[in-house]
């Protein structure tokens, strides 16, 4: 049985699958209503005795029967597919440094809410004309996913793009998998070949103070005079009885620790 981040990692996948494929065929269906439009707007022109007064939009396109009519069918075209490329290209995850730069909103570092947002703006900008069945289904199926986007970006929110991320997914298998440790202590190499000549000297041979380091003064004297002259003193320990044992009789005449006399006095002494 798989651990859940796995099916996490597959669903928010292949979500991102449809929304690529959704956007691909809003682009292609975005150059073929342009191409339609364009060929609608030649053939009116050629077609002078027609009388489109009472007409709303040129006949069999998309285009609106008013001045500058045929400019902004066309820009509103070209943005759909340049917001359609962007959007997809953040589904691919490149370049990313570029997004967290410039659109925060579609880097990794962001959730999948503002990328639902778009789509269902795109999505309802082509329903809101009268267009062909393939542009209809194209952007019905991109409406329907940029809600699905949104209801997950309110799920997961920010961290939606890293669990279905191929990388953190395996940093995360790496963490999991047990890591093999060298238990053997770990030996310096010498600095020198002069510790390893020393090593193997002869008993009458000495080692040089400098080998060992300074020479030690040991807990006798010496030490305790080395002691001294750096500011420490050691002081003999205070005798003390536990306290679990009784404590020593005490006498209430002053002289009670004092040895009895053991002369007499002279009766003609001064």
């Amino acid at each position: 049985m798989l651990p859940p981040r796995a099916y996490f990692f597959i669903g928010l996948n292949g979500v991102r699958i449809l929304s690529i494929i959704a956007m691909l065929l809003v682009f292609a269906s975005g150059i073929f209503v342009l191409v339609s439009d364009i060929q609608a707007v030649n053939r009116s022109m050629k077609a002078p005795d027609t009388d489109m007064t009472d007409c709303d939009y040129i006949e069999g396109s998309t285009v609106p029967n008013q001045p500058a009519g045929v400019f902004w069918a066309v820009v509103n075209r070209l943005f759909i597919i340049f917001q359609v490329v962007v959007l997809i290209l953040s589904e691919i995850g490149w370049p990313a440094a570029f997004f967290d730069r410039f659109f925060p909103v579609l880097g990794p570092t962001f959730g999948l809410g503002a990328l639902g947002i778009f789509q269902c703006l795109i999505g309802a900008t082509v329903l809101s004309h009268h267009v062909d069945d393939f542009t209809l289904v194209a952007a019905f199926f991109l409406f329907a996913l940029g809600c699905l986007n949104m209801l997950l970006g309110l799920v997961f929110r920010e961290k939606a793009k890293e669990k279905r991320s191929i990388m953190s997914w395996r940093a995360e298998a790496k963490g999991v998998l047990p890591s093999h440790r060298d238990m053997r202590p770990t030996f310096a190499r010498p600095a020198s070949a002069s510790f390893v000549n020393s090593m193997f000297k002869g008993g009458n041979d000495r080692a040089q103070p400098e080998e060992f380091g300074q020479k030690g003064h040991g807990f006798g004297r010496q030490g305790e005079k080395a002691a001294g002259l750096k500011g420490f003193l050691i002081s003999k320990p205070l005798e003390s009885l536990p306290r679990y044992a009784p404590p020593p009789p005490r006498s209430d005449s002053s002289r009670a620790g004092t040895p009895e006399p053991t002369f007499k006095s002279s009766a003609t002494a001064i």
